[in-house]
């Protein structure tokens, strides 16, 4: 696709592919210029997606997942990836002696980080104004194999340039909102099993900035790019067939 180019297969396992941008900023009432969605149909170039129309001009976390809610209940194979971490280290859970059970962990996450509730900020939490957040800590030095393998930062590391962690804690809770009305229409890779059943739509963390560099930006920005990046990657992925491995890892 870098070069305007396609391949198709007869093994394409989706239909349409959706890359968000997050950001973990303000409230999740809070109209977001880092929010960005962009989606591609089969093999056509991924194209941004506004917000439905209201006195906001961008995207809030809230009308996001509202609107994941209603593309993933159509019968349309899809994978949607977010720019944010979906769990946390298992050192977390072992400090905070949990079972290592992701749908118990986000119910446990919410519960403490209440950060899909009106008006709350996820520095609100950090500073113990709302929440239960101080029982729930974690270490920036406590790092999944995947952040290890990827190089990237800890879903724990605030506060600096390029951290992931804000939006993170300000995300978690909305896949646990799209996982209660969705149920097991949706499956939550890889927390549900490495292999998808074919027709299932997909929901998947993304790391734009392992791919981004290899589709021409233009006048996009970065946020942009991001979510653009992760739409075409899966696109390009999935018609050259490469999408089976990475879904199976060794």
């Amino acid at each position: 696709m870098a070069d305007g180019t396609r391949k198709g297969t007869n093994m394409q396992q989706f239909k349409r592919y959706i890359g968000i941008d997050y950001s973990g900023a303000e409230t999740a009432e809070s109209s977001l210029k880092g929010l960005r969605v962009y989606l591609a149909q089969a093999d056509g170039e991924p194209q941004e997606v506004l917000p439905p129309p209201s006195p906001r001009k961008y995207w809030t976390r809230r009308s996001i997942a509202e609107w994941l809610q209603a593309v993933l209940a159509q019968d349309v194979p899809t994978l949607v990836g977010i720019d944010h971490g979906f769990s946390f280290p298992l050192r977390y859970f072992e400090v905070h002696q949990l079972l290592p059970d992701w749908s118990t962990f986000l119910e446990d996450f919410q519960e403490h980080w209440p950060t899909d509730e009106p008006h709350t900020y996820v520095d609100f939490v950090r500073d113990g104004v709302v929440g239960k957040g101080e029982a729930r800590m974690g270490d920036p030095r406590w790092r999944r194999i995947c952040e290890q393998r990827c190089r990237a930062k800890s879903v724990f590391h605030f506060d600096v340039q390029g951290q992931v962690a804000k939006s993170t804690h300000a995300g978690i809770p909305w896949l646990r909102f799209l996982r209660h009305r969705l149920g097991e229409e949706v499956h939550f890779w890889p927390f549900d099993g490495w292999d998808i059943v074919s027709g299932h739509s997909a929901m998947v963390e993304a790391y734009p900035s392992l791919y981004k560099r290899s589709f021409a930006s233009g006048e996009r920005t970065s946020d942009q790019q991001d979510a653009y990046a992760i739409a075409a990657w899966f696109q390009q992925a999935d018609l050259d067939g490469r999408i089976a491995k990475f879904l199976n890892p060794a």
